[in-house]
């Protein structure tokens, strides 16, 4: 007996927006070197989604949901002229630099996603579920470890080869002030901060509004441009 085809599922759907812009943007551009770092994470989330490996698969799946839609969002802000939130703009500004490399790129668009947007799709998360962060501290570490697990091979890619990066390379000391794996730590902390403040809403809104700056900032640092 043929086996049933996979339902579409809203991670399928946010998969298919970001191979759509994909598409339309040049191979340098340095939204589109982010897009496809991300869009790679996203599949590999929706293929374990179908092969059932997380527990809870509609939590894991509103939570990537929600993380892919403030992406998106910033890109449509971005395309329409507007102002995207702070934590992007570094990237939307230099995505054309030449003296800015690939893994610079990448590396924004990470600390962007994951230092602000992530903490806010986890809150987000909370009310579309009506739990608390705790009830999705396995999911989020699950999607966590991938994001992790898929820097080695992001760095591999993107990376000057050996002959081109040396000691003195300004992108070594670049690449050492940075660690998703931190960024993922303190991000877990901010969200269940944020969801704290929840009922007091200007303190919560000012909150995210110096996270967002603060992450901005640490984004054009990573996009300083470098001389070859």
């Amino acid at each position: 007996m043929a086996q049933p085809e996979h339902l579409t599922t809203p991670v399928d759907d946010v998969v298919s927006r970001m191979r759509a812009l994909g598409a339309v943007l040049p191979e340098r551009d340095g939204v589109g070197v982010f897009n496809r770092v991300y869009l790679a994470v996203t599949e590999e989330v929706g293929r374990r989604l179908h092969a059932g490996e997380f527990a809870d698969p509609r939590a894991a799946a509103t939570l990537d949901v929600r993380f892919a839609e403030r992406y998106l969002a910033a890109v449509d802000t971005a395309a329409g002229d507007r102002r995207p939130p702070a934590c992007w703009r570094p990237l939307f500004q230099l995505r054309h630099h030449p003296g800015v490399r690939p893994l610079q790129f990448a590396l924004a668009g990470i600390n962007a996603h994951i230092g602000h947007d992530l903490a806010l799709a986890v809150v987000d998360t909370c009310r579309a579920l009506d739990c608390e962060p705790l009830d999705l501290e396995d999911e989020f570490d699950r999607v966590g470890d991938l994001l992790v697990s898929l820097e080695e091979r992001i760095r591999e890619d993107l990376m000057p080869g050996p002959d081109l990066l040396q000691i003195a390379d300004p992108l070594t000391h670049l690449l050492g002030s940075w660690s998703l794996e931190r960024a993922r730590d303190a991000t877990w902390t901010t969200a269940r901060a944020l969801w704290a403040l929840r009922h007091c809403a200007d303190v919560a809104e000012e909150f995210a509004e110096r996270l967002d700056a603060a992450v901005g900032f640490a984004g054009r640092m990573l996009l300083t441009p470098l001389t070859d």
